[in-house]
Order: C-alpha cells, then sequence, then structure tokens
C-alpha cells in the first residue's frame, strides 16, 4: 500500500488578510493601549519600555542652574577647606579663627554635596535630577534656619551675614521651581 500524500500546502498571505493580521498582533499583545494610554508599535518597544515616556522635558534654565550649584558648591568647598580662615573672615568680618576644624568639616561636607551636584548636571534621570534639586532646598533652607538663629548670639551684622541670610532664600526658591518643574507629568501631545 502506498503511503497517502498529504495535502499541498497552502500559503496564507497575513499581510493581505486582515483578520490574520489582526489575530496575530492581538496574540503578541501589540497595538492595544497600556494603562496610560500609550499604543505600542511593537513587542520589544513594550518590553523595553518606551525611551520617551522616561525622557525629561527640561525647563528653561534648569542645567545652566545645576552647573551654577555645583560651581558655587565647590568653590566654598575648596575655599574652607584650603582658606578656612579667609572664609570666616569674609562671613563674619572677625580678625581671628579660634578653631579651623569646623570650618574644614563643613568644606568637606560641602565638597561631597558638590560631587553629587555635578553627578546630577551629567544625567537625564528625572528623579536624580529631583533628589539633587531638593537636597539643595534642603541645604539652603537648614543653612538660613542656623545663621537665623546664633545672630543673637554673635551680635555681630555684617555685609557678609546679611549676603548670607537673603542668599539661601533664593537658592530655596529657584531649587524648589525646578524641582516641581522636573516633577510634572509632560502633556500628551
Amino acid at each position: 500500500m502506498a503511503a497517502k500524500q498529504p495535502p499541498p500546502l497552502m500559503k496564507k498571505h497575513s499581510q493581505t488578510d486582515l483578520v490574520s493580521r489582526l489575530k496575530t498582533r492581538k496574540i503578541l499583545g501589540v497595538g492595544g493601549e497600556d494603562d496610560d494610554g500609550e499604543v505600542h508599535r511593537s513587542k520589544i518597544s513594550q518590553v523595553l519600555g518606551n525611551e520617551i515616556k522616561f525622557a525629561v522635558r527640561e525647563p528653561l534654565g534648569l542645567r545652566v542652574w545645576q552647573f551654577v550649584s555645583a560651581v558655587l558648591f565647590s568653590s566654598i568647598a575648596i575655599m574652607a577647606l584650603a582658606f578656612p580662615d579667609r572664609l570666616y573672615h569674609a562671613v563674619f568680618d572677625a580678625a581671628h579663627v579660634t578653631s579651623k576644624t569646623p570650618i574644614r568639616l563643613y568644606g568637606g561636607a560641602l565638597l561631597s554635596i558638590s560631587l553629587i551636584m555635578w553627578n546630577a548636571f551629567y544625567t537625564a534621570e528625572k528623579v536624580i535630577i529631583r533628589w539633587t534639586l531638593l537636597t539643595e532646598a534642603c541645604y539652603f533652607g537648614v543653612q538660613f534656619l542656623v545663621v537665623t538663629a546664633t545672630l543673637p548670639e554673635t551680635g555681630l551684622v555684617s555685609l557678609g551675614i546679611l549676603l548670607l541670610l537673603a542668599s539661601p532664600l533664593v537658592f530655596v526658591a529657584i531649587s524648589v521651581y525646578y524641582y516641581y518643574q522636573v516633577g510634572r507629568k509632560p502633556k500628551k501631545v
């Protein structure tokens, strides 16, 4: 007995068969909307994620502010570490420093914060940028409170102290502004 020949295979042209294409896309999970209302074009974009969704729409001047902040923190840190007498004299108008250790510790803390600022300047991740801006706002807020609280103790009122009182408020306002601007959800186009 001869073996039965299987029927000849017919090629299905799924490109022209719309029902077949829709069924295939539905099985693959492509073409439907996700929870955010985004339509995926391919399974790869679904698995890897859409990079547009995570891209930061940077507010105008954010990178300039990050650069200015990093330079400011770095320069004051280097001055506090290398020349504590001059920094103390510039701020408090006092001729002699009793101990250089607290000023150098302050410089070390500022240097650590400046390293964070420099790293955030080169990143595009929204979370890191926001945490850096929040760190900066908290630092300047604490600095304002400390200087305000110690002003009655010292009794010194100089141009450096007044500048030290006014500048943190401006820096807090700018950092908080950018913090909220970076955190805003982008408008869908």
